[in-house]
Formats: C-alpha cells, sequence, structure tokens
C-alpha cells in the first residue's frame, strides 16, 4: 500500500476498535496512506455494530469524494459494511482465513459474495492460486515479496534480552497460533539440547501454557518489523515450525524470503510453497521430523553457506522486490479501470 501511494491516494481501513465513547472515525497519516480506524461502542449488539459502520463509511466515501475508489480487501468480512459501495473492487487472499481457528462462520459466505463481484484476485501464493482459480476468470498468484535490504546483514548491535542467551541459536519471528507446531519444537529443543531456541512474536488463539518449556526454549513475545533483522542477524539457524494442517494448506510464509535476505540457513517444515519453489531450488533444508531439522541444523552451521546458495539467493531476492508485485498489480487495475471507463462511456 505504500508503495502504490506514491502515484495515488490510499486510504487503509482497518477493523473497528471498541470504545466506550460516541462512534467516530480516527484518522492518522503512516508516509502517503491515511490510515482510518472505525470507533464502535462497545455495548452495541453486532447487527447494529455493523449497520453503524456501514453509515459511517458511507459518509466518508462521500465527504471525500472518493466515489470511483478502487475497493481493495484483506478479508471478506468487511463485505458486511461496504457491499453496497460502487467501485472496483480487488479481493487480495492472502490466506484461506475460512479454515483459521475460529474463523466466523459467515466467512466463507462473504467470500463467495467478494470473489462474484470482484473484478481481480491476487493470491499470496501457489498453493491459493491453485484454489481460487477455477472460482474466478481473472485470478493472478503474486507470491510474497521483501524488503532485501531491510533485512540485509550489516553488522546490527545484538538486541539486548539476547545478550544473555548462549550459542548456537536457532529462531522463529510470527504469529504463534494454531499454525504453531508445538511438538515439533518440543521434540527439536531435546534434540539440540546444546543449542538456543528463540521465538519472537505474538501468542494469539492458543493458550500459552500449553507451548513447550524447556531450559533452551525463549519466547520474547512481539516485536516491531524495524527490530526483527537485529534478532535475524545474531540466530544461526532460521526455522519455519509449522504444522501440517487446515491453517497452513494454504500458506506462503512472507519471512521465508526475509530469512534468505538475512543470509541464514532456513530450515521448514514441508509447507507446500515452501518445498516448492525453495526447497526444490536447495535454497532450504524441508524437515519432515524434528530430528531431521535438527540434523540439518548441525549440519548447516559446520559447513557454513555456499558460494552456489549465496549466488542463488541473491537471483531469487532480485526477482522477488515488493517494487515490483506493486508495479505488476498496478498495471492490471489500470486494465480494468481502463476497460470499465470505455463500458461507461
Amino acid at each position: 500500500m505504500t508503495l502504490l501511494s506514491a502515484d495515488r491516494d490510499v486510504i487503509y481501513y482497518e477493523e473497528a476498535q471498541e470504545t466506550d465513547g460516541e462512534p467516530c472515525l480516527s484518522l492518522r497519516r503512516a508516509g502517503n496512506v491515511t490510515i482510518v480506524t472505525p470507533r464502535i461502542p462497545s455495548s452495541l449488539r453486532e447487527e447494529r455494530a455493523i449497520s453503524l459502520q456501514r453509515r459511517m463509511l458511507k459518509q466518508f466515501v462521500t465527504d471525500g469524494q472518493y466515489d470511483d475508489a478502487v475497493l481493495w480487501y484483506f478479508t471478506p468480512m468487511a463485505m458486511e459494511f461496504s457491499d453496497d459501495l460502487q467501485g472496483i473492487r480487488v479481493y487480495d487472499c492472502m490466506d484461506e482465513l475460512a479454515l483459521f481457528k475460529g474463523a466466523p462462520p459467515k466467512l466463507a459466505l462473504l467470500e463467495r459474495e467478494l470473489v462474484a463481484r470482484a473484478s481481480l484476485i491476487f493470491t499470496g501464493g501457489r498453493s491459493l492460486y491453485y484454489a481460487k482459480r477455477r472460482l474466478h476468470p481473472d485470478v493472478y498468484c503474486f507470491p510474497s515479496g521483501v524488503d532485501a535490504e531491510h533485512f540485509a546483514p550489516t553488522g546490527r548491535k545484538e538486541p539486548h534480552d539476547l545478550e544473555s542467551v548462549g550459542r548456537p541459536r536457532i529462531g522463529f519471528y510470527g504469529v504463534i497460533d494454531e499454525r504453531f507446531d508445538a511438538d515439533f519444537v518440543a521434540v527439536l529443543a531435546r534434540e539440540l539440547d546444546d543449542w538456543q531456541l528463540i521465538f519472537v512474536g505474538p501468542i494469539v488463539k492458543i493458550d500459552a501454557a500449553t507451548l513447550p518449556q524447556a531450559p533452551n526454549l525463549h519466547y520474547f513475545g512481539m516485536r516491531q518489523y524495524s527490530e526483527l533483522p537485529a534478532y535475524l542477524e545474531h540466530w544461526d539457524v532460521a526455522l519455519l515450525p509449522f504444522a501440517l494442517n487446515d491453517a497452513t494448506r494454504f500458506i506462503s510464509p512472507t519471512k521465508t524470503l526475509e530469512y534468505l535476505a538475512a543470509r541464514k540457513a532456513v530450515i521448514s517444515t514441508p509447507i507446500a510453497d515452501v518445498v516448492d519453489p525453495y526447497g526444490t531450488q536447495g535454497l532450504v533444508y524441508i524437515a519432515a521430523t524434528a530430528a531431521q531439522a535438527a540434523g540439518y541444523a548441525r549440519a548447516a552451521l559446520r559447513q557454513g553457506p555456499s558460494p552456489a546458495w549465496h549466488s542463488a539467493v541473491s537471483r531469487t531476492l532480485g526477482n522477488s522486490s515488493w517494487q515490483a508485485t506493486a508495479a505488476a498489480m498496478e498495471r492490471l487495475i489500470d486494465e480494468v479501470t481502463a476497460t470499465a471507463s470505455e463500458r461507461a462511456g
């Protein structure tokens, strides 16, 4: 969205937050992007809260004269309060959200409505593309990009809370939820009992007490995007410990490329969009078991990265910039907009 905002107004309408005060739309700026946060009284029942959001959004669109806006959806749930707006709809499908733990039952119905009314569908990975392409004539695959410069090793200072943690280190950052393979991690901690396992990220939708505990397991909690490269730079190996379940069937982890941009050896469970292309190209170790992952970690530390691996990673990163992704998306949107204008004229 930041890249697209260089040439057009971008309004990022966030999910509603509860308030004890009067309903309102809170606006703030992030670069060229205007972020709008609806604040809805916590006392309202769901139906009234949705109706209120609909009125507030409609008034915002009217006041700002955004009647010809491109409506870009990251979640079908937004159709509840925006289905009456006119404009080109883009469905940016980054996950199969209906398969996530606690997903609202109506999400699948709203997605069908969004797909039927969308002009374009973008998917965040190959598995999602194969799942969605039969539903719509204009589906395009845009795997996650990477800000390679942001994650490149630069000799950053070690984060303070890492200083007391020994080495070698194998780490993961990201949300810790039902996609996290706790059993895999528990066994890995035993297999690598002379290593330190570090996990950076919030724990959501699962009970923290159910996570494995051991002297060499460290849960650091959430950190900002700007802080992640410093943690990554001071790990020896990077980890993708995803369970194989409904919630991970279609994921394409953005952090795969971020780990590679930091020039870290990466070990992943057999997630389809990691196996192909990164595993098949020899960029990432694919471990079906924790014992296998431990063997790969020791080998990676002992051998170090080869010049051929470095070259292959550089080629992959060169073809994976967010700038290229944004430009390709914008071309498709411009084509659809031009076609719609011709029909209207």
